[in-house]
């Protein structure tokens, strides 16, 4: 039996599942012991000293490489309102004999299948794009993140540390690839999907739309819902204990270098890939029209935003047309900002071609995935060598229908009974986006009339029948949960955007005696975990994503699950 009860599932609300973080009240909850008393945070209104970040980029740096089996960040004092962050206690591997006892002598005898890294949710983020849904805020405080702004930077020092690793910190096997799970992005946009392959492939980013001067939008709007990092308004976060800092907007705009991967890396897509805010499916063409016009939305009366949230959180408007009436009725309330075509939303045939640029090779391989004959077939799954004798399944979980939740067509899930079949004789790992608790989706998809869509359920009991399948990774819930389901794992890791901000080391190993490991270790980001509110270099902002996002309000302890759900090892009988 495993060491410690599995954490339970719980089912999640439209602002977590599509990427709007948890709904619990109050802030940022210790997810480790402190340590020494704590700088105290700047007093709400209070102007941090003027940054010392050069107005360039920050040279590439050299990381040292860590897991959190050696540290995680954590508040050095929980008395305070904002919870300044040190480095705390790692947290320790745990055995899971669930399916399979532990032998002795096995770490001498094992042989490693296969080594990589699992990032997922990523939410590269516009925060200046027109469609995104902010005002929801005034009805549920975990509609909009403080941290939002610095995904490009806090992506940017997770690939750093992914490059520091190199090796599988439980059998010390070279890490051979890393896979994406989907969320790449966050609004569906043009600009976000090249973010995203810059970032993984390497170049310079300039994560801002629009002017190309200014910032323009929620926070420096006077709207108080929103934190507000330089002025003095007495808005919802600065009460909180957020700082004022000068400086913070032009340093959040400002262009970012990436190293890229020096591993192969594949792409996985999810539903804010492919879906305005990660649930519409508008086909009217009005959504994408708005996306790349001169207007935004910052503020709506409460009642609006109550009904809103309602439809939204229950995904009764899978095509949009509840968000578009609002738009249309809100002209009068909306703000003008500058255009930017760079904003439209992209088609699952625009994804493909991105992916298929020889410029975003990086690493390789060509595509991530993804070749030619996608384009033709208009598919996103696929497979890949993981190792040997080891097959990875690449799915599309994403309805096109519309919905944060996710399914199956038949024609994919044909597919997938076929491709298990063919590699009967080799082991398989299955990677989506959605996990099996959240694919109810069974929206017709308007592309396909008269397919069905499949759920989780049913994936389930297609993999248990396969024992060639060893686990089902994937993301989308934006917190760290394993599952055994009779014959196989099902591993869930945390976003990168909320609070603890994890990726996923995971090694195959076959311990010659009947039975298999999977070892599963958390990684945080290169970012230091102290912050110095003075610092607005690259590095100094991604430290600061990090920090936001433990204060943000509906910040928990949930995302990073119980020891078991953490630094394990799985075994496995074969």
């Amino acid at each position: 039996m495993t060491r410690i009860r599995s954490a339970a599932v719980d089912r999640r609300s439209f602002l977590t599942a599509t990427g709007a973080v948890g709904v619990s009240a109050g802030i940022g909850l210790a997810l480790g012991t402190g340590g020494a008393s704590v700088e105290a945070a700047a007093a709400p209104g209070t102007a941090v000293p003027a940054p010392r970040a050069p107005a360039a980029a920050t040279p590439l740096r050299t990381v040292a490489a860590r897991t959190t089996l050696d540290s995680v960040a954590a508040p050095r004092d929980t008395s305070v309102a904002f919870r300044r962050l040190h480095d705390g206690p790692g947290w320790r591997r745990v055995v899971s004999e669930g399916l399979g006892a532990p032998r002795a002598g096995r770490a001498e005898r094992r042989t490693v299948l296969s080594s990589f890294v699992q990032l997922t949710d990523l939410h590269l983020v516009d925060v200046q794009h027109p469609v995104r849904t902010e005002y929801l805020r005034s009805q549920q405080l975990s509609g909009w993140r403080p941290q939002e702004a610095l995904t490009v930077p806090g992506a940017v020092a997770l690939i750093e540390q992914v490059n520091a690793l190199k090796a599988g910190p439980a059998t010390g096997a070279p890490l051979s690839f890393a896979v994406t799970t989907g969320d790449n992005t966050d609004n569906n946009s043009k600009a976000e999907l090249d973010w995203f392959l810059t970032v993984m492939s390497g170049g310079r980013v300039s994560p801002n739309t629009g002017d190309a001067r200014r910032y323009e939008g929620v926070q420096n709007s006077a709207e108080r819902l929103f934190w507000h990092p330089e002025d003095a308004l007495r808005d919802t976060d600065k009460r909180l204990g957020f700082p004022r800092m000068d400086g913070y907007l032009a340093a959040a705009i400002r262009a970012v270098d990436s190293p890229g991967l020096r591993i192969p890396w594949y792409s996985t897509v999810g539903n804010h890939d492919g879906l305005a805010s990660g649930a519409m499916a508008d086909r009217t063409g009005f959504l994408a029209e708005f996306a790349v016009g001169s207007k935004k939305l910052y503020g709506i009366p409460d009642a609006e935003a109550k009904e809103m949230l309602r439809l939204l959180s229950k995904g009764d408007d899978p095509g949009g047309a509840r968000l578009i009436a609002l738009l249309r009725r809100s002209k009068r309330l909306m703000r003008s900002i500058t255009p930017d075509p760079g904003r439209a939303p992209f088609a699952p045939h625009d994804y493909l071609t991105a992916h298929l640029d020889p410029a975003r090779t990086g690493a390789g391989p060509v595509g991530h995935g993804y070749t030619t004959a996608h384009l033709g077939s208009d598919t996103l799954y696929y497979t890949f060598p993981m190792g040997e004798n080891v097959i990875g399944i690449s799915l599309d979980t994403t309805d096109r229908g519309g919905h944060y939740t996710g399914s199956l067509g038949t024609a994919q899930l044909n597919w997938l009974k076929r491709t298990l079949k063919e590699h009967r004789d080799a082991y398989v790992v299955v990677f989506s986006h959605h996990n099996s608790w959240t694919m109810t989706n069974t929206h017709p998809d308007p592309a396909r009339r008269g397919e069905a869509r499949h759920n989780g359920e049913e994936v389930l009991g297609l993999l248990r029948r396969n024992r060639n399948v060893l686990a089902w990774v994937n993301g989308h819930s934006h917190r760290n949960s394993i599952l055994p389901h009779g014959t196989f794992w099902e591993i869930s890791t945390a976003s990168h955007i909320d609070f603890p901000q994890l990726a996923r080391v995971i090694e195959i190993a076959d311990n010659r005696d009947g039975t298999l490991s999977l070892f599963t270790t958390l990684i945080e980001s290169a970012a230091p975990h102290g912050t110095d509110f003075r610092d607005l270099s690259q590095t100094g902002l991604a430290a600061l994503y990090r920090e936001l996002s433990h204060n943000a309000p509906g910040s928990t302890t949930a995302p990073a699950g119980r020891a078991t759900d953490r630094n394990t090892e799985l075994l496995l009988s074969r």
